[in-house]
Order: C-alpha cells, then structure tokens, then sequence
C-alpha cells in the first residue's frame, strides 16, 4: 500500500472539509511542505500561523518573545486559532504551525478538533541537517549553551545545537504524537512526495491502525 511504506501511519479518519495542519519540530519543512500542497490543492488557503501573528503584532517572532516572553506568545497562537477556526466564510485551510504551537494545551485542542493534522517527524540527524546554520531568529533555540570543544568550534556549536533539538523534542514529541492525526516520517523526502503522501491521504481519507 502506497500510504503504509514506513511513511505514513493515519490514526483516525477525519471529516473530508476539516482544514489540513501540519505540525512538527522547527526544521522540518512544515511551510514548504504547506506550499507544494497548496499547489496540489488550490482550493485551500495556505496559512503560516507565525507569519499570520507576525502581521498581526508588527513584530517578527523573535521581537514578540523578547518583549512579551513565550507565555504570551502562547497566548496569541491560541487566539489566533479561534479567530482562524470561528471564521465561517473562509476557504479551507492549510494551516502550517509553529513548532511549539502544540505544546499548550488549548491549542492542542483546537487543532485535534478543528484540523486533519499531520505531524511531520523527522530524526535528530535530518533537524540538525536542516537547523544548523539556520538557528537565529527561531527563539526556542537560542538557549542552546555551548558544550565543551574537543575539537573544533564549529563541531561544539553543531553538538550544542544537537543537544538543544534533543532536550525540546524529549518534551514535544508525545506532544506531536498526541495531537496528530496522521503521522509521516519525512527522512530521505522531498517536500514534494510529503506534500503527494498528504493530499493521498486527505483524498482518500484512507484509516491504518496506530503503532
């Protein structure tokens, strides 16, 4: 089966019109994925839930958490979600989120009810691939702290940022896990055969069990 090659596991079968998101740690392609879908399904607004809070406060993410700390930041993916979600003249969404959105409870809800998500997983190796180099600007990474150098610098901020991606993601992964719908394990991907597993899936509403 095209959608059960250790690629997608779809945990329940959701209503055809519900909006589509996509979930998963920073670095793993949610807003190009969320663009070749779009491509795919025309009829679909494409929303970047960081870009649309960017717009709103002004600020990008990096000036809001400065100033106004994760909490709020929080606060405002959740009320931009209501908004998103109460809105019933919009078209339907693809909705590409923030790798923390799901990690407050009322989100989490909002997206397990309203949305058909995919959680897009991805190893340490392929986020660490896809992150170093590309780390500033993404708040939730700028905590990272040094390790000792047992070589060269650039291998210590390398182990650094591993560690980082490691700590987060012992937290968010059952967080993923518990939001998702679907489930597609993204390593050795193009962003263009994610995006074919989704619309696949989303087309055929096809059910496989939960491991």
């Amino acid at each position: 089966m095209a959608l059960a090659d250790g690629y997608l596991k779809s945990i329940v079968n959701q209503g055809d019109m519900k909006d589509i998101s996509l979930i998963g740690f920073m670095g793993c392609g949610k807003s190009s994925v969320g663009k070749e879908l779009a491509s795919l399904l025309p009829d679909c607004r494409l929303i970047d839930l960081d870009t649309y809070i960017e717009k709103k406060q002004g600020k990008n993410i990096p000036e809001i958490f400065n100033e106004y700390g994760e909490a709020a930041f929080r606060r405002m993916e959740r009320e931009v979600l209501e908004e998103i979600f109460s809105d019933p003249d919009r078209p339907r969404a693809i909705l590409s989120l923030g790798g923390g959105t799901v990690t407050s409870d009322e989100c989490r809800q909002l997206v397990r009810q309203h949305t058909d998500c995919f959680y897009l997983r991805a190893t340490t190796g392929t986020l660490l691939d896809n992150l170093e180099g590309h780390s500033d600007g993404r708040p939730m990474l700028s905590s990272a702290q040094p390790v000792e150098a047992t070589s060269t610098e650039a291998s210590s901020e390398r182990e650094a940022l591993r560690h980082r991606i490691e700590s987060l993601m012992q937290t968010r992964s059952p967080q993923y896990i518990a939001t998702a719908h679907h489930i597609i394990d993204i390593d050795g991907q193009t962003f263009a055969q994610i995006a074919a597993l989704i619309k696949e899936a989303v087309d055929s509403n096809t059910l496989n069990i939960k491991r």
